[in-house]
């Protein structure tokens, strides 16, 4: 059976977003050349752009320690590369978390987040922009065994005495399983590194593929930014199992974490690795198939499964097979059906929301502009035909016309002062807004709740500073909720006053909501709440040390929570007035043209038909500029339907 492989498809996804830039970016320069375009549209597409040049996928593969995460990764990923770019050998090979990506403003290299930097203050998203944090090791590509050398570090330990152990928040002495770790001398091995970063030029992860290794339940525990962000933010997680240890409690521990902190929309698969140690010489290929898929069922009812969910493979033969181009041992290695349903899962996920993203930008734009060019049509529409009205009239009616046209100037220069008065009220609700939603508060709730934390030593205290911070933070989205509802009742009632008086163009001003963040911050509340109970009780870590961590870790993605809230609101309050300051400045301009045509009309009747023509040649103008624009439109809205598989649309654009 022939099965579109991760690879493939992964390399069409590119394709296709590229397509879809392309003719966005087409977009974008067209509004420019036509001089339609205005700083929100410029802001919105410049941004779509760049999300779409920035895009990544990422796949966290989760699983305790010598479960074969780092031979599926290779088996996957970079079986092309003919070598392992990953370590994988017997006994625990990676032993902190693990980001595989590729920068093109950085070197090849492995940077290594030294494990002392726990006793620091700040997360792993911290510690990445700071580069002096971290040991940097190159990466020497034209060297395999250079490069496996380096990439070894990976399993780096220390041997450090309990009380570093426990500062480093890694053990509690006081518990039992402990004793059992320490060496005769009482020394205790702890890995050397907290974090690793491995920025590598391969194809797939030049295309924006983001691969997350993460060793073990210990880790998630102890790291809980990969609770809270890393993976949550995984658009795919890969589960694995081992055949030959069965679901441990632990493995039962991890599926029950990733499924509580990842939204049900994102795939999950259950990888069944290491069956290869089922295949018996002894067995016929019916016996082997059917201990396999014991092993399966037993596996999903124990993780509350079907067993389709369950994918058996042997990421090890799997490689080999790639590599020595041996398709028999590839079928027999299971490895092409995970990676069909890993693309069937994945990919079309991704895309679909990276469409929508897409779609709702542009469309906001292009409605935008042809709102503009159908006003500015219908006011040279209008002055035709007033002035087809004065073929054959005497210099007085033209003389009332012009009067008109005055008139009407000075009526909406005075809806022009009430649209100021309307700026500066505009002006002081946002300032109101930006205090409640801005992050210097912000930053302030936090400093003051880490203060409470340290002051205090027992759990009660940590939860009523956990609490009360919540208590604020929803405090301040609900008062921002309810500025941003003032906000836009008023635009709403100056947008229908301005079309009522002034004929301009209905507008209806954009939607805005913090309905998403109110739930971000409940879900992440939810999760530590529930961590505090179950996780936190399971490991070897001091409670009060490990809470105290997982807040801080906690906080420091509440503020990256209100930092897309503000982005978000910022570009809601400039698409609110933008589109008034577009139509006042073009009525405001159309109201020019059309007393300067009458006033040159009434000085020289001669000039009638001649300006008659000229207006009629604008209209003929505008009106190819809404097919253009309506062209271009059509062309993003099929690259972003367009199938995956499907011919290169990056090549006909």
């Amino acid at each position: 059976m022939q099965y579109t492989t991760l690879v493939d498809e992964f390399e069409h996804y590119s394709t296709w977003r590229e397509a879809v830039y392309v003719r966005v970016e087409a977009l974008r320069d067209w509004l420019e050349a036509q001089e339609l375009g205005d700083a929100e549209s410029g802001v919105r597409l410049n941004q779509l752009l760049a999300r779409l040049q920035d895009d990544t996928l990422n796949v966290a593969f989760v699983a305790e320690f010598s479960r074969g995460k780092s031979e599926l990764i290779n088996a996957i990923f970079f079986s092309d590369y003919r070598q392992r770019v990953l370590p994988s050998s017997a006994g625990r090979t990676t032993m902190c978390p693990t980001e595989l990506f590729f920068d093109p403003l950085h070197r090849p290299s492995l940077r290594l987040l030294p494990i002392d930097t726990r006793t620091r203050e700040g997360s792993i998203a911290d510690f990445k922009r700071d580069a002096d944090a971290w040991t940097e090791f190159p990466l020497n590509l034209d060297s395999a065994e250079e490069m496996s050398a380096t990439l070894v570090r990976l399993a780096d330990t220390l041997d450090v005495d309990v009380s570093t152990a426990e500062a480093f928040g890694l053990i509690n002495p006081d518990d039992e399983d402990t004793a059992h770790t320490l060496e005769h001398d009482g020394s205790i091995a702890i890995p050397r590194w907290r974090h690793a970063l491995i920025n590598f030029p391969h194809p797939l992860l030049k295309q924006g593929l983001v691969i997350l290794d993460t060793p073990g339940l210990n880790a998630i525990g102890t790291e809980p930014e990969l609770t809270f962000n890393l993976l949550p933010n995984a658009h795919a997680v890969m589960f694995l199992l081992a055949a030959d240890t069965g679901v441990t409690r632990s493995d039962i521990e991890i599926w029950r974490h990733i499924a509580s902190v990842q939204s049900a929309s994102r795939a999950r698969l259950v990888v069944l690795n290491k069956i290869d140690g089922l295949w018996d010489e002894l067995k016929t290929p019916a016996q082997i198939n059917a201990e396999i898929a014991k092993q399966v069922a037993s596996s999903a009812a124990l993780l509350d499964l079907p067993a389709g969910q369950v994918y058996p493979v042997s990421a090890q033969k799997g490689l080999v097979a790639k590599v020595r181009d041996d398709a028999a041992l590839l079928a027999k290695s299971r490895l092409p059906e995970l990676e069909a349903a890993l693309t069937q899962e994945l990919i079309p996920c991704k895309q679909t929301l990276v469409s929508e993203s897409s779609r709702a930008a542009v469309e906001d734009v292009v409605i935008r502009a042809t709102e503009l060019l159908e006003t500015r049509l219908a006011t040279l529409q209008d002055q035709v035909d007033e002035l087809q009205l004065l073929r054959g009239k005497n210099r007085d009616v033209i003389q009332h016309m012009m009067i008109k046209a005055n008139d009407d100037k000075e009526q909406f220069e005075r809806g022009l002062e009430q649209f100021n008065a309307l700026r500066s009220v505009f002006a002081t609700q946002v300032d109101a807004l930006r205090r409640q939603l801005g992050m210097q508060g912000l930053r302030h709730e936090v400093d003051l709740t880490r203060q409470a934390m340290e002051k205090s030593h027992f759990s009660a205290g940590l939860r009523e500073a956990m609490s009360r911070f919540f208590r604020q933070v929803g405090s301040n989205l609900d008062g921002s909720a309810e500025a941003i509802g003032e906000i836009r009742a008023m635009m709403t009632a100056m947008y229908r006053k301005f079309s009522d008086e002034h004929g301009l163009a209905a507008v209806s001003p954009p939607d805005h909501s913090l309905h998403k963040y109110h739930r971000e911050m409940a879900r992440l509340e939810r999760i530590f709440d529930e961590r505090f109970n179950t996780v936190f009780k399971m490991l070897t870590v001091g409670q009060s040390q490990l809470t105290a961590r997982f807040f801080e870790t906690l906080a420091s993605k509440v503020v990256q929570v209100f930092e897309l809230a503000n982005s978000e609101t910022e570009s809601w309050l400039k698409a609110l007035i933008a589109p008034m300051e577009t139509q006042v400045r073009e009525h405001k301009l159309q109201l020019k043209r059309r007393l300067e045509s009458v006033s040159r009309i009434h000085a020289a009747t001669e000039t009638l038909d001649e300006r008659i023509a000229e207006l009629e040649a604008s209209i003929g103008i505008v009106s190819d500029q809404l097919d253009s624009l309506a062209r271009i439109n059509l062309r993003i809205a099929d690259a972003l339907a367009d199938e995956l598989g499907g011919p290169s649309l990056a090549r006909t654009a």
